[in-house]
């Protein structure tokens, strides 16, 4: 399947229970609120597909993995409303990919910022290379990462969680983002992170897939709240936007 559009580009294919799929945008693979939301929809087409078993999800290119939501549209945000459809992107991706009943594989190649640590967060098991590095910069510009901070403490807990935020110029190393439990391992270099991704990718679409869809529902277990939470946080954020601090740091930014 593919689907191509100026808004970026996703495609899927599908071999021996496997869906790949490839996301990718010019500005360092961000999505605009299209892309997010086909996105979206193709997790819930491949979570009722009899013919997939596993999941992988990637970006395409060498550099970053997922730059976040497009920074034109977070620009172009006028009113609560808008603020808030804006952010609830992320939180749709983020549940869908929850209740997706097929276990998703994460390939990270780059760096991941923002909503790009989210989707890593939000793979059942995730591989990465050593360049794949992370930062949570929201801060920064006066709003916070709310939308994905379910998933990403869920992942590496409260603490590790804070360090991202609280640290918002900073980036963490994809050893750091290991030793917190976001990456279940990191390789030198892309082709070996791509052999151990078909590797595991595998034997994973080997298992029995009803004991595959327990595990899921068993990983996920404690975030049927998420429905509601997660578009509480775009809320949030799409308020916070509209503030003096981050229209003045956004300006200061797009300068």
């Amino acid at each position: 399947m593919v689907s191509e559009n100026p808004t970026g580009s996703l495609f899927t294919t599908i071999e021996n229970k496997i869906a790949t799929l490839s996301f990718g945008h010019p500005s360092s693979n961000s999505f605009p609120r299209e892309l997010l939301d086909r996105l979206t929809n193709e997790f819930a087409v491949l979570s009722s597909n009899p013919a997939v078993s596993v999941i992988v999800i990637q970006s395409e290119g060498s550099g970053a993995f997922c730059a976040g939501a497009s920074f034109d549209e977070l620009l172009a945000v006028s009113d609560e409303a808008a603020g808030a459809h804006f952010f609830s992107g992320f939180a749709h991706l983020i549940n869908a990919m929850r209740l997706c009943s097929k276990l998703i594989v994460g390939r990270v190649h780059g760096k991941a910022v923002g909503g790009g640590v989210g989707i890593a967060s939000a793979c059942d098991y995730t591989l990465a290379t050593k360049n794949a590095s992370i930062k949570l910069s929201e801060l920064a510009i006066g709003i916070g990462p709310f939308v994905i901070e379910p998933v990403v403490s869920k992942k590496i807990g409260k603490t590790a969680m804070a360090e991202m935020t609280l640290a918002a110029h900073e980036w963490k190393t994809a050893d750091w983002a290991a030793a917190k439990g976001l990456y279940a391992n990191t390789f030198e270099t892309i082709e070996e992170l791509d052999a151990a991704i078909a590797d595991f990718s595998a034997k994973l679409s080997s298992y029995n897939p009803e004991a595959l869809l327990e595990m899921k529902k068993v990983l996920w277990e404690g975030t049927q709240h998420w429905d509601t939470l997660l578009l509480e946080r775009a809320a949030i954020s799409g308020k916070l936007v509209l503030s003096d601090f981050t229209r003045k740091a956004l300006s200061q930014f797009k300068n």
